[in-house]
């Protein structure tokens, strides 16, 4: 097993997730089998019960791991299925070291961070590296592994001291450190600073890591002179310093670590000279190419409670953009904080409730996503009845459908006491109600998976992630008012408006299965639907043809199956609660 180790200095947020994930691709585009682990320092045993203000979004894995939002971007990037193993805190490990003491296996010693710790850590990483990608034959070739964090911070300590030995005990061609660090560029003189990216080295020497490869973050390509000075006072080959500088968007990175052969290097330091090919990144650079040159806008509404952190909907952004660079569109997304739509804003500060609804106003279509707690929720109801009653297409996920439910019961049905139980208990008319059988699937976030064949306005087959506990009721009521439904049962996981251009709600996150080329059904028929596009889309004979000619086709038409190609439809997920799909 060959492993690749990602570290970062000077600031965070340079970019680490990205840049392991690039070296990924570009290994996998060699021929190779690739794995990923994260690793996060922080005490939690994952990122389930930490707030999207605090961490960014949850990632959602298929075992129904919560873990870091880097995770996303490996399992988008490589297009593999990754574990809750995948991703390592400080939190488990000490857990996993706890447990061991209080079974005796340790028969009595006194338990340290060194050995039993760094052991720990390293174990963990062997284990799972070991672990067949995707159903293959045989284990990775490549261990992906980013450090979380900066070189310094006090809760890497363990991890640094773990990995410095792990590379001793893998031996050397088995080991290669990427090291990235900012170079900034200073206004006052316009001149690269190395100093910064110095001490960074220094200190990662200093603790035991050499690195191999040095991974430059700037605002444009590093100049000759700056590299020969890295390479001198860093100790670090002239032709493994490679510039990470700013591109039109993250899937140029690949793309750019080869035309600086990094493929060659990382080949040269691991001996794998004689197995690499040349990488084939066609594909992937004409993608990041049509992205930066698309010009027609798509403007799409999130209306949500974390606005002000993007991170918080990362994969929510990333499944809007495969979409819409699958419809040929630029995306434009408005971001609404959805309490500033509530009449309490009009009161208190009626410049931000102007501001939020002239945006809300100005969009092609409306995307609610999950969330939690009552903050923001009559805001979201709100976006839902504007989105209804002005036939603006509209997606709402998770808490969206919950509150498109809510605000249909109250509009529709005249039912105005209309609520989930989680919000108002004693609601006369619960709409939505508590699941407490899912209780058992998770401690935190009560997660369930399901895969949904042909869902609605799509042929695609794709897997999706059910998160959350709360299912919604009244549903033959709302039935015969044609909000449709997934099921003719109490718990429903899907709804549409046929009576709308495009009016969708799903409990399930759909965002957590979209990928770069395999654009999620849902959000491919949110942007084609806001781009008046929907009915060429789904034609089969149409120029659309191309955005759903990879999937398998099945058709429901007015709740009825009809087998197209090949499979049956289906509704399939680990607990069995679902055996059918039935949509318009």
């Amino acid at each position: 097993m060959k492993y690749v180790l990602v570290t970062g200095g000077v600031v965070s947020g340079l970019g680490k997730g990205v840049t392991a994930s690039s070296i990924g691709v570009l290994l996998k585009a060699c021929g190779l089998r690739v794995t990923s682990i994260k690793i996060d320092p922080y005490l939690n045993t994952d990122a389930g019960t930490m707030s999207p203000f605090e961490h960014g979004e949850v990632f959602v894995l298929d075992d129904g791991g919560e873990v870091d939002l880097d995770l996303g971007n490996y399992e988008r990037f490589l297009d593999i299925k990754l574990t809750r193993d995948n991703n390592i805190t400080t939190g488990k490990i000490y857990q996993h070291v706890i447990a061991k003491e209080r079974k005796g296996d340790y028969l009595g010693k006194t338990v340290q961070v060194v050995p039993h710790i760094t052991d720990a850590i390293q174990e963990w990483i062997e284990r799972v590296a070991a672990i067949p990608v995707d159903g293959e034959d045989g284990p990775a070739d490549v261990c992906v592994i980013e450090l979380g964090g900066t070189i310094g911070d006090i809760e890497s300590a363990p991890f640094i001291e773990a990995l410095g030995q792990f590379s001793y005990r893998v031996g050397q061609g088995n080991f290669c450190l990427v090291h990235v660090s900012l170079v900034p560029v200073l206004n006052v003189v316009g001149e690269q600073k190395t100093k910064p990216t110095q001490h960074s080295v220094r200190g990662l020497r200093g603790l035991g890591l050499i690195p191999d490869i040095l991974a430059c973050r700037s605002t444009k390509a590093l100049e000759e002179n700056v590299n020969e000075k890295l390479a001198q006072f860093c100790h670090v080959p002239l032709e493994n310093i490679f510039t990470l500088y700013d591109v039109p968007n993250i899937w140029h990175i690949p793309r750019l670590l080869k035309d600086q052969k990094a493929h060659l290097v990382i080949s040269k330091v691991l001996n794998l000279a004689s197995i690499v090919k040349e990488p084939s990144l066609e594909e992937w650079t004409s993608r990041a190419e049509l992205c930066a040159n698309l010009h027609v806008p798509v403007r799409i509404a999130v209306v949500g409670k974390y606005t002000s952190l993007s991170d918080a909907y990362l994969s929510v952004l990333k499944a809007l953009l495969h979409a819409a660079v699958a419809c040929r569109k630029k995306l434009v997304v408005d971001w609404v904080p959805a309490c500033d739509l509530e009449k309490e804003t009009e009161k208190e500060n009626p410049n931000a409730y102007k501001a939020a609804w002239k945006l809300l106003k100005g969009v092609d279509g409306v995307l609610v996503p999950g969330g939690f707690g009552d903050r923001g929720v009559e805001g979201k109801i709100l976006a839902a009845k504007y989105a209804r009653e002005s036939k603006i297409p509209f997606l709402g996920i998770c808490l969206g459908m919950q509150v498109a439910v809510i605000e249909f019961a109250r509009s529709v049905l005249c039912l105005h006491d209309a609520d989930s139980t989680e919000f108002k208990p004693e609601t006369k008319h619960p709409c939505i109600v508590f699941m407490p059988e899912v209780l058992k699937l998770s401690a935190t976030l009560y997660l369930k998976f399901i895969f949904v064949y042909c869902l609605p306005y799509s042929s695609c087959s794709v897997g999706l992630g059910f998160k959350n506990s709360y299912g919604w009721h009244y549903a033959v009521r709302i039935k015969k008012i044609h909000l449709q439904c997934q099921r003719q049962q109490i718990r429903q996981t899907i709804v549409e408006l046929p009576s709308h251009p495009f009016f969708i709600g799903a409990q399930f996150h759909p965002e957590y299965k979209s990928r770069p080329g395999k654009a999620s059904p849902l959000f491919l028929g949110l942007i084609a639907a806001s781009c008046g596009e929907l009915d060429s889309v789904m034609n089969p004979s149409s120029a659309h043809q191309h955005l759903i000619s990879n999937c398998p086709k099945n058709v429901f038409v007015n709740g009825n199956s009809k087998k197209a190609s090949n499979g049956l439809a289906d509704v399939r997920h680990n607990n069995g609660y679902c055996n059918g799909l039935y949509t318009r």
